[in-house]
């Protein structure tokens, strides 16, 4: 899992897609987090993507760096704890300007029952489940 973190971290940014009504929904994202041995996510409840991982769990996400490229397929779980929020707003103390461990709209998500592989041009794709 460490692996799969370093990658997504040092892509910087990625993209996560969900679901609505049979149309599938793709957004860039910036946040992830290792936290308690699971891979986090950080976003607003009142965001639409935070309505539709709330109707349909089922998210990818996908980033590219240089000549290889992630995917991960999994379940994105809605973690309350403030542990884990004040967790992510440390490793992104920027966000702070927009969330609070405290406040209502705050959200941290970590995968389930996921699938990331590693894909490159030159090896065979590396298969990591968490």
């Amino acid at each position: 899992m460490e692996e799969i973190y370093e990658f997504i971290k040092a892509c910087g940014t990625y993209y996560l897609a969900t679901v609505e009504d049979g149309q599938p929904r793709n957004r860039p994202f910036g946040t992830i987090n290792l936290f308690e041995g699971k891979l986090y996510i950080q976003t607003g409840k009142s965001k639409n993507v935070s309505k539709q991982i709330q109707k349909n769990p089922r998210v990818e996400l996908c980033c590219v760096k240089g000549g290889e490229w992630l995917r991960v397929a999994g379940e994105l779980v809605r973690d309350e704890r403030r542990e884990a929020k004040v967790d992510m707003l440390e490793h992104y103390p920027e966000l702070k300007k927009m969330y609070s461990a405290d406040d209502a709209n705050t959200e941290v998500l970590y995968f389930k029952n996921a699938i990331a592989t590693l894909y490159s041009f030159t090896a065979a794709p590396k298969v990591v489940e968490f």
